[in-house]
C-alpha cells in the first residue's frame, strides 16, 4: 500500500511537472513567433535612412525619426518624474508608516490605481495636464499622465523589495548608532536596488508601448520635425504605428512602415530592459 501511494504521488508530481513544462514551452513559442513574425516582416524596411529621416508623403515615405525621438523623451519625462516619487514613496509606505486604516486605505487606492485603463489616465491627463494647467499637448503633459499611470507599479515594487529585507539588519544598524535615514540609505537601499530596478524595468515596457494616454496629451498626427521644448508636441511609435494601419493610407506602403516601425518600438523596449538588467547584475554583484 505505501508503495502504491509513493508510486502514485510520483506519477501527479510527474504529470504536474509536464503540464507545467508544456505550459511553458507554449508561452515562449508564442513569444518567439511573434517576434519571428515582426522580424521577418519589419527587418527590410529597416535602414538608416528609415531610422534618420523625417517622414514622407503622409508618413507612406521616408524615415520614422521624429517618432523615435518623441518616445525616448516620453519614456525618459515619465520616468524622471514618476521613478523618485514611486520610489519615496514606496520608502515611505514600508519604513515610516505604521499599520493603520489609513495604510490599508493608500495599499487599496494604488491597486486600483494600477488596474484603470490607459485611456481613463489619457482622459484626466487632458483634462488636467493639457487644459487646467494650460501645458497644452506637449511632452510635459505625456510625460506626466505617463508617469502617474506607473506610479502604482514603481510603489508597489518598492514596498515588496523593501519587506524582502531582514529586520536583523535594521535592528544591527540601529544597535551601531546608525539613525533611520542612515539605515534606510546605507543599509536597506542597497540591498533593494535589483528589485528596485524590476519596477524601473516594468514601468519603462508599459510607457514605451502605450497609445492612448498620449493620443489625448502629447501624439501628433504627422509632425515631421523634432521638438525644441518639452512644450512641444511629437510624434511617437505606437501612435505613428497606430495611424499608419487605421487612417486608410495606402496600405501596399504603409504596411511594410507598420512592420518596420514595430521592429524598432520592440528593439528600443529590448535595448532599454537589457541596460536596466545590466545595471540590476551590477548591483547584485556589488551586493555580494
Amino acid at each position: 500500500m505505501l508503495l502504491t501511494k509513493s508510486t502514485s504521488k510520483r506519477l501527479n508530481q510527474a504529470i504536474a511537472f509536464g503540464a507545467f513544462r508544456m505550459v511553458s514551452f507554449l508561452v515562449v513559442g508564442i513569444l518567439f513567433s511573434i517576434l519571428g513574425f515582426i522580424i521577418i516582416r519589419g527587418a527590410s524596411v529597416i535602414s538608416w535612412d528609415f531610422l534618420t529621416k523625417m517622414p514622407e508623403d503622409g508618413m507612406t515615405g521616408g524615415g520614422i525619426l521624429p517618432a523615435i525621438v518623441g518616445t525616448l523623451c516620453l519614456v525618459v519625462g515619465s520616468m524622471i518624474f514618476a521613478f523618485p516619487i514611486g520610489v519615496l514613496s514606496g520608502i515611505y509606505m514600508n519604513e515610516y508608516l505604521k499599520e493603520s486604516w489609513f495604510k490599508k486605505i493608500v495599499h487599496s487606492m494604488t491597486n486600483n490605481l494600477a488596474g484603470i485603463p490607459s485611456i481613463v489616465f489619457g482622459l484626466f491627463g487632458m483634462a488636467f495636464f493639457v487644459q487646467k494647467l494650460h501645458f497644452g499637448d506637449s511632452i510635459l503633459a505625456g510625460s506626466l499622465t505617463l508617469g502617474i499611470m506607473v506610479l502604482p507599479i514603481i510603489i508597489r515594487t518598492t514596498e515588496e523589495a523593501l519587506k524582502s529585507v531582514d529586520d536583523s539588519l535594521r535592528i544591527g544598524s540601529y544597535a551601531l548608532g546608525a539613525t533611520k535615514l542612515q539605515t534606510i540609505n546605507r543599509v536597506v537601499l542597497p540591498i533593494c536596488y535589483p528589485n528596485i530596478v524590476t519596477g524601473l524595468i516594468l514601468s519603462v515596457s508599459r510607457v514605451s508601448g502605450e497609445t492612448a494616454p498620449i493620443l489625448f496629451t502629447v501624439a501628433a498626427y504627422f509632425l515631421p520635425r523634432l521638438p525644441h521644448s518639452i512644450f512641444d508636441q511629437v510624434m511617437a511609435l505606437p501612435y505613428h504605428l497606430y495611424v499608419l494601419t487605421t487612417s486608410g493610407t495606402d496600405m501596399e506602403k504603409a504596411l511594410p512602415m507598420a512592420y518596420g516601425t514595430a521592429l524598432v518600438l520592440i528593439s528600443i523596449v529590448l535595448i532599454v530592459n537589457l541596460l536596466a538588467n545590466s545595471a540590476r547584475r551590477f548591483f547584485n554583484k556589488k551586493l555580494k
